[in-house]
């Protein structure tokens, strides 16, 4: 019997790796797609485990499984950071105004 792809194995390991980089974004991104991708990997390793002689994929699955879980960890510490932020320095003015200090106290 012919062995077929795990249904969307590739893009499980593509949400997993946009999860990453998606914490630069404020960590919105991050979460959004580190979300998707443990919902997807769930829904393919049920699949997988039912008749895993049947499917090929499982590696990408997993990797993308793990990616997901340490971009997920980065965006929501980014994301509470920035929430941290806003809420310290009394809204987005003082942080804009925290920067500006910053640049003419070093010479930017």
């Amino acid at each position: 019997m012919e062995k077929r792809e795990l249904p969307n194995s590739t893009l499980i390991l593509v949400f997993g790796i946009l999860s990453i980089i998606g914490c630069c974004c404020y960590g919105v991104a991050g979460v959004i797609f580190g979300i998707i991708a443990l919902v997807m990997s769930k829904r393919a390793i049920e699949i997988y485990s039912a008749d895993p002689e049947l499917y090929t994929g499982y590696n990408n699955v997993k990797t993308g499984r793990i990616l997901a879980i340490i971009g997920l960890v980065l965006s929501a510490l980014s994301l509470i950071s920035t929430i941290a932020a806003v809420i310290m320095y009394g809204g987005l003015e003082g942080i804009q105004e925290m920067q500006q200090e910053i640049l003419r106290e070093y010479g930017g």
